[in-house]
């Protein structure tokens, strides 16, 4: 039996990074306090603020779903909706937690080419009348980079967020994947001057052990923050646990290291495969157009892929992909076609 390969089925398959272990194993050492109030926590923190060169509280959580969805539902009342791309993890990819989170909130999806929110589709839904019969929209959530590794740059994020709020929306951004857009040209200094409101640095699939950073952009927003995470399962008690690793990551500049990395094996891997790609590959994800004879072939070889919402196969690299790996998927590659 062919064992099987999870080095391209998704950045979280990978094991965290030795940055950011050292960093957990260092804050393991006596005691300290709890709920945030430690060193560890605040020193996170801190680095989150210059990295992105803002005034902004800073939380730490267990997991996107559960940052995204808290966000959202800080952002919207529960006969309100959310704006984001039809593909977004939040539109379709989170059992419904926005919802749960935020009492009943709505989400209309809007598409766009490579997961980017088309501006004449935001203009559309921008423009419909208000109705006591439907969820108006209180918030636009915008992804970068995309779940199809597009980035959006300053400009373009720019011309989303203007016309949302001068209609009064809020703005969230999931950054799951931000340190491989910001490895990829994204200015993350921008964000706060753009409007975000609400900013979630992903750490997992970064390279850290499990945890995601909620950067509070509108302090205003701050006000009872922490009993909305409580009051949702994530309030960590030992919260430096989950500081930590953006410690280790963010102390000599190793997140965007490894997304540099993450996404030169990915464009290592496009220059390689025999089969057409879906989208242009800007960051760590290689989508590409396969029928599904030679995946079927490609997954009894042992590589574990998966097709993605619009068809095409996804190949994600991470910070711990070696060249070596790419090689040997591309050669694959060539025997199933």
């Amino acid at each position: 039996m062919t064992a099987a390969r999870y080095d391209f089925a998704s950045d979280n398959t990978a094991g965290a990074a030795p940055e950011a272990l050292a960093a957990f194993v260092e804050a393991n050492r006596g005691f300290a306090a709890s709920y945030g109030a430690d060193a560890v926590t605040a020193r996170a923190g801190d680095l989150i603020r210059q990295l992105l060169d803002v005034d902004a509280e800073v939380r730490f959580v267990a997991s996107g779903t559960a940052a995204n969805a808290i966000c959202l539902a800080a952002l919207c009342r529960p006969f309100e909706a959310v704006l984001a791309h039809g593909h977004a993890h939040v539109t379709i990819d989170e059992t419904g937690a926005p919802s749960f989170f935020g009492h009943g909130l709505g989400i209309i999806p809007l598409m766009g080419v490579s997961g980017r929110i088309d501006g004449a589709a935001l203009t559309a839904a921008l423009g419909q009348a208000e109705s006591g019969h439907v969820q108006s929209p209180a918030a636009l959530s915008l992804t970068n980079a995309t779940e199809y590794g597009a980035v959006y740059d300053a400009k373009a994020m720019g011309a989303l967020i203007a016309p949302a709020r001068a209609k009064g929306l809020s703005v969230h951004l999931d950054g799951a994947r931000l340190f491989n857009a910001a490895a990829a040209g994204f200015d993350l200094a921008t964000i706060k001057p753009l409007g975000v409101d609400l900013l979630v640095i992903g750490g997992t699939k970064a390279g850290m052990t499990p945890t995601e950073a909620v950067v509070i952009l509108d302090k205003g927003l701050a006000r009872r923050f922490d009993a909305r995470l409580k009051q949702s399962g994530q309030l960590p008690s030992k919260s430096r646990f989950y500081a930590a690793p953006f410690v280790g990551m963010l102390e000599d500049g190793a997140a965007l290291r490894h997304a540099a990395h993450a996404n030169a094996m990915a464009a290592r891997l496009a220059a390689a495969v025999p089969f057409p790609l879906a989208h242009p590959v800007e960051t760590s994800g290689v989508f590409v157009d396969m029928d599904e004879p030679a995946l079927q072939r490609l997954l009894a070889a042992g590589w574990r892929v998966q097709r993605f919402l619009d068809g095409s196969v996804r190949f994600m690299c991470s910070w711990a992909t070696t060249p070596e790996a790419v090689d040997e998927v591309a050669e694959a590659l060539k025997q199933v076609r």
